[in-house]
């Protein structure tokens, strides 16, 4: 059996010897009563969660098993945590959850709570999405009684042969929902699935497909172990820590905007054309649970998760969110000190704290329901701390015995939860140990053919296959929706369009700057997109520190451009939950250098959405970030920051810079197309410097000004992901300075000054630094075979070293140079031109690759 590839705690046999010790109860009880007397879970309720608790702990044993002969690629277990079962049960199948790792007793459930209220005349495919029945959930006031159809006669029991004692099917027996427990403050209590292995089975080959990296594994197909599936709103998670607590934060507060948004809709009968929820993946009412680990409570992100819903909800937002902490006292050997978590998530101001024993499941039951009845209620935020164990280590090579004594281990052991649901179900009389026992053989039994049926299915094969659900793109639909969007404005959407900008459409007011530019091409996107919000620091009231989103919330309303609190990693998180609660995201990053301590918001959730869940889920979004070096009167590093090289690190990331106002409007109607077609998470990296820039040779000559484009010409002029501009000065046939940003205007100077010698220059504008516009770096290096790169971020790990290894990957033979800023952060006043790129410098640089 698999007890043979337990750890040393012998956990598999330590089981067995307790069941085998249960005494019977005396009378048997039935098992649509309660358990006890004023239990909230009657008798076949708890028998289906301890099926769940049991389908878990297989799988835990199922993964050491495969592990140990090399076919198993994944053992961070759910040992210890099936407490959260309990959790499950009491939450609606359609509430969006966000999983720890260590859930998998919560996944079995979600996944039988689905299956059950399904439609009984489909079949589910994995990773198919299911539209729910009924709004109405376990908790629901109006939910009718009802009774679940026995099992299929082409379920897993009826295939093979069970070993001998295996229990019965509890098929056919009611289930939670149907006894209309009624949970705190009033409201009914959760469902559980129909019991026996049947209802689990689709749950445990998810997981064992994770398990061997599996190419049809639901959520992930291989590229890694999650929970997640659409049609069990459950979003995938790959973190191991509370990276994921800020896009839960954000789902609330846009799951609670758009129920307001179609309430409005409704009550004015515009529905989805005010930006109503008829199309929002989750229903009205629906709260969102988060789960971590007790460590993960110290980290910047969980800190920053609870700060921002604690203010949002002392400033009146509601944010309808359900922490839940499985606090098992470790982060992998490092121990929290005793009370120090509860004494945490108990001091979060506007958070109401629950609490449960992981090891009660009757409790656990009782506490969660009561908790998300609260949330649901009140659409505020609440933390339930699930007190659970860890058993069989953090993983596979997890040796404890190098850091807790046995003492502790045998503390644990005596406090398994699975262990303590039997003990229950032993004690009310609604089972005996042996017949709990041959619960647990089956399940064990049909887990190992499960396993050894996926050890066969295909890998991942080739890196086409790895990255095709990473960023796809599909440039003719992003043109056809500029195409769209232009209609709109120029047909049916005129009228409205004439009244946002007061009468006076941004192509009548004459030559703008790129902050004007960007400003006009926010409202047109405002008004085509209805479910697009702008918000940041400083960006509604003052219209941002450089005016770049002026009157912009006087024309939209607060709902849908706002200000945030102070703190980038929480603007990111808001802008994850709204952009995959279906909303349209354009969050602003106030200056580039603040965007660091938030990265991984964009590397570790908002890039990798769409890779690890094949696109069932993607986050579109628009980050719009000031950035780059050159403010004149105002400096340092934190507004003058050149590094991008992170941002060009990260897998399928868009990144735009435009330079000029006429390239401005037309690269972020395709940053927003893009995000609305294909999912695409992009950055819009604006250079301070030139936001107001008028001038490019003499001052008064406003050549760095340009007309906004009326909607007939947006086709023409549409820009796609990853195209270049190319300015000819002269004959241009003598140099190629290859640029982005300030360089380009510096580079139009230099280039300029080269005429005057005689010297033909092709100044290629990147604007787009992921992806590289390959193709037309290649085309106009080899026009001049002479190549200098402008690089106004840093030698080391710039932009201009991806230039130069285009050009060798492409085979260029010619000559090429590189003008850089200096491996230096930008100092205060004049001393910042000793490090940056200056006109001068580009000039000198030309004239040196010439003289070769």
């Amino acid at each position: 059996m698999l007890c043979d590839v337990t750890t040393p705690q012998d956990l598999d046999d330590r089981f067995r010897e307790t069941l085998a010790a249960l005494p019977a109860a005396q009378r048997r009880r039935d098992a649509a009563d309660p358990v006890t007397d004023d239990a909230p879970l009657t008798g076949a309720q708890l028998l289906d969660l301890f099926d769940a608790q049991v389908t878990s702990r297989q799988l835990d044993l199922a993964g050491r098993w495969l592990r140990s002969f090399g076919e198993g690629f994944y053992t961070i277990g759910s040992a210890g945590h099936e407490g959260n079962a309990a959790v499950a049960a009491a939450l609606r199948p359609t509430d969006p959850a966000l999983l720890h790792y260590r859930s998998g007793a919560f996944y079995c459930v979600r996944a039988a709570q689905a299956a059950a209220d399904a439609p009984p005349t489909s079949t589910v495919e994995p990773g198919s999405t299911v539209e729910p029945t009924s709004a109405a959930g376990p908790d629901s006031a109006a939910r009718p009684t009802s009774t679940v159809a026995p099992a299929s006669s082409t379920d897993l029991r009826s295939s093979t042969e069970p070993p001998s004692g295996a229990a019965p099917s509890t098929a056919g027996e009611p289930t939670a929902g149907a006894e209309s427990a009624e949970a705190a403050e009033g409201e009914p209590a959760g469902s559980t699935p129909p019991g026996g292995f049947e209802a689990y089975a689709e749950a445990a080959r998810d997981v064992l497909r994770g398990m061997v990296a599996s190419s049809q594994e639901p959520i992930a197909g291989g590229r890694h172990k999650v929970f997640g599936r659409a049609d069990l709103a459950i979003v995938p998670t790959t973190s191991t820590i509370a990276s994921h607590l800020p896009r839960a934060v954000g789902m609330g507060l846009a799951v609670e905007r758009l129920r307001r948004m179609d309430s409005a809709g409704r009550r004015t009968g515009a529905g989805a054309q005010v930006g109503g929820a008829e199309n929002a993946p989750w229903p009205p009412d629906a709260i969102v649970v988060c789960s971590f680990g007790d460590a993960s409570v110290n980290h910047a992100s969980a800190t920053a998760a609870f700060n921002t819903a604690g203010w949002y909800d002392h400033a009146g937002l509601r944010i309808p969110v359900l922490f839940v902490c499985e606090d098992n006292g470790l982060g992998i050997s490092v121990r929290s000190p005793k009370g120090w978590v509860e004494a945490t998530l108990r001091s979060k101001p506007g958070i109401r704290y629950f609490s449960a024993d992981g090891a009660d499941p009757v409790g656990t039951y009782a506490a969660a329901a009561e908790a998300a009845a609260w949330v649901r209620r009140h659409r505020r935020p609440a933390v339930l701390h699930l007190h659970t164990v860890r058993l069989m280590g953090h993983a596979g090579a997890d040796a404890e015995s190098a850091y807790r004594s046995p003492a502790e281990l045998a503390d644990d052991v005596a406090r398994d939860p699975v262990a303590a649901t039997a003990r229950l179900l032993v004690e009310a009389g609604v089972a005996t140990g042996d017949e709990l026992l041959a619960r647990y053989d089956e399940t064990g039994w049909q887990i190992r053919r499960l396993a050894e049926d996926v050890l066969g299915e295909p890998k991942l094969a080739s890196a086409a296959e790895v990255v095709s659900a990473l960023a796809p793109r599909r440039p003719v639909r992003v043109a056809r929706a500029v195409a769209d969007a232009a209609a709109r404005a120029s047909g049916p959407g005129a009228g409205a369009r004439a009244e946002a900008f007061g009468g006076k459409p941004p192509e009548l007011a004459g030559p703008l700057t790129l902050a004007q530019s960007i400003n006009a091409a926010l409202a047109d996107g405002m008004l085509d997109h209805p479910r697009m919000a702008v918000f940041g620091e400083d960006v509604a009231a003052k219209g941002g520190v450089y005016g770049v989103t002026k009157g912009l919330r006087d024309r939209f309303g607060a709902a849908r451009v706002f200000d945030t609190l102070l703190d980038e990693t929480s603007v990111l998180g808001l802008g994850l939950g709204a952009g995959l609660a279906g909303m349209l995201p354009v969050p602003e990053i106030q200056y580039l250098a603040y965007l660091h301590n938030a990265e991984d918001q964009l590397r570790g959730e908002a890039a990798t959405m769409q890779f690890f869940s094949q696109g069932a889920f993607r986050n579109p979004m628009v980050v719009r970030v000031a950035g780059l070096a050159y403010q004149e009167g105002f400096g340092g590093h934190f507004h003058n920051d050149n590094s991008v090289s992170v941002l060009r690190d990260v897998p399928g990331l868009v990144i735009a810079v435009p330079a000029r106002p006429d390239d401005a409007a037309p690269m972020l109607r395709t940053c927003l197309a893009s995000a609305a077609v294909d999912g695409s998470v992009c950055v819009f990296l604006e250079p301070i410097a030139l936001y107001h820039t008028r001038d490019l040779y003499a001052d008064g000559d406003g050549e760095w000004l340009a007309g906004y484009p009326e909607p007939g010409s947006w086709v023409t002029g549409h820009v796609p992901i990853g195209r270049a501009r190319v300015y000819q000065v002269g004959s241009a046939d003598d140099l190629t300075i290859i640029t982005f940003g300030n360089g380009v205007r510096m580079s139009l100077r230099a280039a300029a000054a080269l005429a005057e010698e005689g010297v033909g220059t092709r100044v290629v504008d990147l604007r787009w630094l992921a992806p590289l516009p390959v193709a037309d770096i290649i085309r106009e290096s080899s026009a001049t075979g002479r190549v200098l790169v402008v690089d106004e971020t840093r030698r080391s790990g710039g932009v201009g070293e991806g230039v130069i290894a285009a050009l060798v990957d492409a085979g260029y033979v010619g000559a090429a140079r590189r003008v850089a800023g200096v491996d230096s952060f930008v100092p205060l006043g004049p001393a910042a031109r000793q490090v940056l790129v200056s006109a001068e410098a580009i000039t000198e640089g030309a004239r040196t690759l010439l003289a070769r």
